[in-house]
């Protein structure tokens, strides 16, 4: 049998012992908040993702405790221990470089092989294989420090709390820390470095006071070091070059790409744009040109008409309205006040266009104005808000509307199934207005749909068709009045209560993607992989 190793003395002082589970909980805590900043651009932030995340860490830390109970009584060497904080150190470093390079490894490989839920796969894996090993490694602190810090059964109760506590207390700075602080401030990869550092270095001077364990630790630092060079350098969208700004906000990964035709924003790295900016003055030939339908069918009666935005991205709505109509005010709310920053700095929108920074529910609930036009473009992807999708919303739209007013929401995930997202949102809004049209936009997956009380609001539309002096809006508003649909309600109501928005749009994200990549499937099954990288 090995003979054990005596305790070293610097586990004599339990505050030392208290600080490592403070800084273990801490850790932790960073890392989950991490996790969703990492997965957010490419699988969304929705309520599924965040589920797989906090479902995978809690059985890594699960099994974390179990095998470090185990470990600490077979043999209480705490080397151990602080080596295995060592490897997680090194780990949760390059989680920012390793991790996207395994976000689209696995994304790739489910598009061939994966027919359904296809989101629920890729977060879960990607959470199984780069988050799982260095939780579970973390998962061993708190009992095996128990086995250092019980010194006899009549003070265990006190002992444990007390580590519990200082696990408490860490777990909950290490939540406001990465939200509020760090990630804002300088992103997610640094956050991820800064919390591997703080575990490098409790870990690294437990090896200098025992005076062994050089060799592991030169080699966690070298690590460590090489991780800090690598992984700020790579950005979320790793394979796009040129582009004219990438970074983070507190809610949002942003994107800003430039070419000689327009500027646009994205805030997803696979697919999607939030926000256009065309040089040209041009229309976007996107749902924000069917959507100017909306200010035709309003007759509110008054000279001007006042158009809010909630969802207001860059302000490419609002700018287009007041680019081709007369008479129009716009103001927009968003919550995100990086995303008006760059709509200043890039996408030239106009000072007089004022941007509220807010949610977009609770400035309804505050808002004693009314508008003719209310656009409500706060749907991205799978990420749907729930409180701004249920019938208690859009009564609080309807609210905000001036008799004769028009409400337009752009859907973007467009599906023909009957119990798709799309079908159970319009239900809803039919359950509010008494007139609801929708018309689908071309070349994309958006749908607009136009909401109202009015009983004439296609007529309306017809009327003013008149007044448009641009030749290309002229006849896409035709072609809008032409091709709008009265939608026939299924009864599907959603409410503040039971939403489960993020099941119904996960079930047309599977169908859009399947649709986009069948061309390569077939592709792959006939040639290999040289039919896609040829």
């Amino acid at each position: 049998m090995m003979e054990k190793r005596e305790i070293p003395k610097i586990l004599n002082n339990k505050w030392y012992l208290y600080m490592t589970e403070f800084f273990a909980g801490m850790s932790v805590m960073a890392v989950e908040l991490g996790a969703s900043r990492l997965l957010a651009p490419y699988f969304s932030s929705s309520q599924i993702v965040w589920t797989i995340i906090i479902g995978t860490i809690m059985i890594a830390m699960a099994l974390g405790n179990i095998y470090g109970g185990k470990s600490a009584d077979k043999d209480p060497d705490p080397d151990r221990l602080y080596k295995r904080m060592l490897v997680a150190a090194v780990w949760i470093a390059a989680i920012p470089f390793a991790g996207k390079f395994v976000i689209a490894g696995i994304a790739g490989l489910l598009v061939l092989t994966v027919s359904t839920n296809f989101l629920v796969w890729a977060a879960f894996l990607t959470c199984m294989i780069v988050f799982v090993f260095p939780l579970f490694l973390l998962g061993t602190v708190t009992p095996s420090l128990v086995k250092y810090t019980v010194d006899s059964l009549d003070d265990s109760g006190k002992t444990v709390g007390t580590l519990g506590a200082f696990n408490t207390i860490g777990s909950i700075i290490g939540t406001f820390i990465p939200t509020f602080v760090s990630i804002p401030a300088v992103g997610t990869a640094v956050t991820f470095l800064i919390f591997a550092a703080i575990l490098l270095i409790i870990a690294v001077i437990y090896f200098i006071f025992t005076k062994r364990g050089k060799a592991k630790v030169i080699t966690a630092a070298s690590l460590f070091l090489v991780c800090c060079f690598v992984s700020p350098s790579i950005g979320f969208a790793f394979w796009e070059k040129g582009l004219t700004y990438e970074g983070e906000s507190v809610y949002n990964y942003l994107q800003v790409k430039d070419d000689d035709r327009m500027t646009a924003l994205s805030t997803n790295v696979l697919f999607g744009v939030q926000s256009v900016y065309m040089k040209s003055g041009k229309l976007t030939g996107l749902y924000y040109d069917y959507a100017m339908a909306a200010p035709l069918m309003a007759d509110s009666g008054d000279e001007t008409k006042d158009i809010l935005i909630l969802g207001m991205g860059t302000g490419t709505y609002a700018k287009q309205c007041m680019t081709y109509f007369d008479n129009i005010t716009a103001e927009g709310v968003e919550i995100d006040e990086s995303i008006t920053d760059l709509a200043h700095e890039y996408f030239e929108l106009p000072d007089e266009v004022r941007v509220t920074t807010y949610d977009g529910r609770a400035f309804l609930n505050v808002c004693e104005k009314k508008y003719d036009v209310i656009m409500v473009d706060a749907y991205q992807d799978i990420t749907i808000p729930f409180q701004m999708s249920s019938q208690e919303f859009f009564s609080l739209v309807r609210g905000q509307l001036k008799d004769g007013g028009v409400m337009v929401v752009n859907m973007n995930m467009k599906s023909d199934s009957p119990d798709g997202i799309n079908s159970w949102l319009s239900d809803t809004i039919s359950s509010v207005f008494s007139n609801v049209y929708t018309i689908d936009v071309d070349g994309s997956t958006n749908r607009e749909l136009f909401a109202s009380d009015s009983d004439d609001i296609t007529g309306k539309l017809r009327e003013n068709l008149s007044t448009i002096a641009n030749p290309e809006l002229y006849a896409l508003m035709e072609k809008t009045a032409d091709g709008l649909v009265p939608y026939e309600s299924g009864g599907r109501v959603l409410t503040d209560d039971k939403a489960p928005v993020e099941l119904l749009g996960m079930k047309v994200i599977d169908g859009i993607i399947q649709d986009e990549l069948e061309y390569y499937k077939k592709a792959f099954k006939e040639n290999g992989i040289q039919a896609l990288i040829g």
